[in-house]
């Protein structure tokens, strides 16, 4: 159930396994903005996170911030506050453009792993927006920000994981083709902990084919308010 911290905002925590957490900020919103936190022995660190009153108690269950990752370009969210108070770095990714100027924060490029984290970076093939993927192969976490999601404009009522709309015609199959996940971490919605791998598939495999469905499905959710 949704948490209260010390001011009027909620959040609701989601994705909780041995590696991390995930939140929602503000858990009615329609969008879905999932954040996370990753456990690692470097220390914790926040994917694309969104600020929320008594967020830091969740985070300290997990250990202290390591720093905060931005895997896609207007997904700069509230990661400058959090680097703030957590006296920590933003990483962006190094081919990422027209992001770090717009963050007051300490800026670290990366490419390859982050840091010694165990996280690989992937860069997510779309011409609609810069987007990186992580996963790490030991335990087949893999986090995207964008281009899956959970949340109900996102799939079908017969999909566990969609495609976004915007890529369901031309969905990046061969970013994500060698990749084996237990678990898939979203950028909107709560993440695909059991039987990921065939979920992801289904999800690249069906996209097209799906998409005059979801169309008509977000076109009535949009159209009901």
């Amino acid at each position: 159930m949704p948490m209260k911290g010390s001011g009027s905002a909620e959040y609701e925590a989601i994705d909780r396994f041995d590696g991390g957490v995930g939140w929602l900020a503000y858990p009615d919103e329609r969008m879905q903005r999932a954040s996370h936190a990753l456990a690692t022995d470097e220390g914790v660190w926040l994917v694309d996170p969104v600020d929320a009153a008594g967020i830091d108690d969740l985070l300290a269950e997990f250990g202290d911030v390591a720093g905060v990752v931005v895997l896609l370009d207007r997904h700069k969210r509230d990661a400058a506050a959090f680097a703030e108070r957590h006296d920590v770095s933003v990483y962006v990714p190094s081919w990422m453009d027209g992001v770090a100027d717009e963050i007051d924060a300490p800026i670290e490029r990366f490419d390859g792993t982050l840091s010694e984290t165990g996280y690989r970076l992937r860069m997510v093939a779309t011409p609609l927006w810069q987007e990186g993927a992580l996963y790490h192969e030991e335990d087949g976490t893999l986090v995207v920000s964008e281009t899956f999601g959970t949340a109900e404009y996102m799939r079908t009522d017969s999909e566990r994981l969609g495609v976004h709309p915007a890529l369901r015609l031309l969905p990046p199959r061969q970013s994500f083709e060698d990749f084996t996940p237990e678990r898939v971490l979203v950028g909107h919605g709560a993440g695909v902990h059991e039987h990921a791998n065939p979920a992801l598939g289904a999800a690249l495999s069906g996209s097209r084919r799906r998409a005059p469905s979801l169309y008509l499905k977000t076109a009535r959710l949009f159209l009901a308010n």
